[in-house]
């Protein structure tokens, strides 16, 4: 397990608005791919997107910054966020 003093953040993002159906979480793998940082993107039966993001402070800051707005097919009403415990996972996945 990965500690954050390495400088690794993982937090875990609940995205409230119009995100699903829209493309959102299509687009929050290719922004993780740009950033750099690994991860999940699942739906969720209120109508969210939970996001999962791992990886080095600033890529990790960086995505938070585009998960406050999303693709332009979105309408992000609110962002909630909380750190986790980093697991050293790489990649970017949709899980359902």
């Amino acid at each position: 397990m990965l500690a954050e003093d390495d400088g690794v953040r993982r937090v875990e993002v609940v995205v409230h608005g119009v995100v699903q159906g829209v493309g959102f979480r299509w687009a929050a793998r290719e922004a993780a791919a740009r950033f750099g940082v690994s991860g999940t993107a699942r739906n969720r039966s209120d109508g969210t997107v939970e996001v999962q993001v791992e990886g080095q402070r600033q890529q990790v800051d960086a995505m938070l910054q585009w998960l406050a707005h999303g693709p332009s097919t979105s309408m992000v009403e609110r962002v909630d966020t909380r750190d986790v415990p980093p697991r050293g996972e790489s990649g970017f996945h949709i899980t359902s």
